[in-house]
């Protein structure tokens, strides 16, 4: 095992020595569908693109004045936790949102302190395609899809998300089977990212399930999801790793970078995130599902090498 353990920690190097980059790089402009496949989709490397969605009316449109009056009676999923984080690992538990139906009027107001609340940090950030389903009023403010990266993968997004957030509301270290395309309409998200290779300094563990839920006091109480089976997830916080219980993810090397107003990250599947925002930060995701066999495959057999290891 130690010998599997030491070819994977070289493998990673190489990786970052020949191929990756220490920053994500730039493109301006919208990119040919065949060379932005070639250059970034194949080989799975991140690209921050600029100038893609500028013609986008929801870059002008989309203030707190013009959703209220669009759609703001509009009911909406909201997540709600009492320190920010959704769906991560608190002591020995993986504890997901408590999901609450709001108008989005009522969100803005919280975003803006114009409501009293009982404590929480609300997100809107239901990864179900909630633009299309929840607020399609607001479809006509911008693409359905991004011509160049459907065309460059043959396919039309599987689902379009709307991202709204408080600062103090953050998403956990994960990766998703998604070839995932973020734009920021207003404000910044700022991503920490590792690439696959990095698997073996990454530690995982299997929690039991669970949900928030606020009492009438306005306490966060945990609920278990009964029957439920554990579920796999990253404990360590990037922003402030614990280095001695994971001694591991000081050979990992993240990269960070900010997402600005009118820029697009290209987050490849299966590469580690974590993610912030600026306070009100208003986006939208388009996510194509990842169904490269060889592209799977290849990180599961990583995946698997790395617990065998462990």
């Amino acid at each position: 095992m130690e010998s599997v353990k030491k070819q994977l920690m070289e493998f990673s190097e190489e990786a970052h020595d020949l191929y990756l980059s220490r920053s994500v790089p730039y493109l301006d402009g919208s990119p040919d569908p065949l060379v932005f496949f070639r250059d970034w989709i194949a080989p799975n490397k991140p690209v921050i693109i600029r100038n893609a969605c500028s013609h986008w009316p929801a870059l002008n449109r989309w203030t707190p004045q013009y959703l209220r009056e669009k759609v703001g009676s509009k009911v909406i999923s909201v997540a709600v936790t009492p320190d920010g984080y959704a769906d991560a690992v608190s002591g020995d538990r993986f504890v997901m949102p408590e999901e609450r139906r709001m108008t989005l009027s009522a969100v803005l107001d919280l975003m803006e302190e114009k409501r009293r609340r009982r404590r929480g940090v609300f997100y809107v950030q239901k990864q179900c395609s909630n633009l299309l389903d929840e607020l399609p009023e607001l479809t006509d403010d911008l693409e359905s899809h991004v011509p160049w990266m459907s065309t460059a993968l043959g396919k039309l997004p599987d689902a379009v998300n709307f991202w709204l957030g408080e600062e103090s509301a953050v998403t956990s270290m994960h990766k998703d089977h998604y070839e995932n395309l973020f734009c920021v309409i207003s404000g910044e998200k700022n991503f920490i990212l590792l690439p696959p290779t990095d698997r073996p300094f990454i530690p995982y563990g299997l929690y039991q399930p669970a949900v928030y839920r606020q009492t009438e006091d306005g306490e966060f109480e945990v609920v278990d999801q009964s029957g439920a089976e554990k579920v796999p997830w990253i404990p360590l916080d990037p922003l402030d790793p614990d280095l001695e219980q994971f001694p591991q993810y000081s050979r990992a090397r993240p990269i960070s970078c900010s997402v600005k107003a009118g820029e697009m990250l290209y987050l490849p599947s299966l590469w580690f995130h974590h993610v912030r925002q600026s306070h009100g930060c208003i986006a939208v995701n388009f996510w194509y599902d990842m169904d490269y066999d060889i592209k799977y495959n290849y990180y599961q057999l990583l995946h698997a090498l790395t617990q065998l290891a462990e």
